[in-house]
């Protein structure tokens, strides 16, 4: 089964997977925006990111490679009623539109070395000057917890490879440690993560 179609599954289970509340360290990081700044949020999933952000007053535009997700995302924001671009999409191979964006959203977005590679270099276009990257993911030290995650090694994130793809921009905050996570089913408990804010 690809990657699209078992999260389509996962998606299709009932309820949101990981809450309809945003995350809580992009929540935090809101005071460094304002209304009518353009955002983009990468593998969104049910959108509950992208929807927080258009609610805030931002221009938002989400990708998800699932398209059940992107649905959910879409009928989120209708009952919120606020309008939210979702597309259908690889954050690897999406076209990144050149000096666009003035915030991305990188939550829980978890690729192999070559497609996270790809994707980093397409926010690097695709930031504004002066634009925000906000990032959380699981770190090595997650494997063998349950509160979320990816099973294979090379899909998680460390301090070093993010000051690694993201070297060319100023660095506001990195940390790596635990946090307490409580979104949805699938993002329960303890877990061990990589945290940042980087400007353009």
């Amino acid at each position: 089964m690809s990657t699209s179609l078992a999260w389509d599954e996962r998606y299709r289970g009932g309820g949101f997977q990981f809450g309809e509340a945003p995350n809580d360290y992009l929540r935090a990081q809101s005071w460094r925006w304002r209304p009518g700044m353009s955002a983009l949020c990468l593998g969104d999933g049910e959108g509950r990111n992208g929807v927080f952000l258009a609610e805030q007053g931002l221009d938002v535009t989400t990708l998800d490679w699932s398209g059940v997700g992107v649905e959910k995302a879409r009928a989120l924001a209708a009952r919120r009623g606020v309008p939210l671009d979702a597309r259908v999409g690889d954050a690897a191979a999406w076209a990144y539109p050149e000096a666009s964006f003035d915030l991305i959203a990188w939550i829980y977005l978890h690729l192999p070395p070559a497609d996270r590679h790809a994707a980093a270099q397409g926010c690097l276009r695709a930031l504004k000057p002066g634009g925000l990257l906000v990032l959380e993911c699981f770190s090595p030290a997650q494997e063998g917890r349950r509160s979320g995650g990816p099973k294979l090694p090379e899909l998680l994130w460390s301090r070093a490879i993010a000051e690694a793809e993201f070297a060319t921009l100023q660095t506001l905050e990195l940390t790596e440690g635990a946090v307490h996570l409580d979104e949805g089913p699938r993002h329960q408990g303890l877990a061990e993560v990589v945290r940042g804010v980087w400007r353009r």
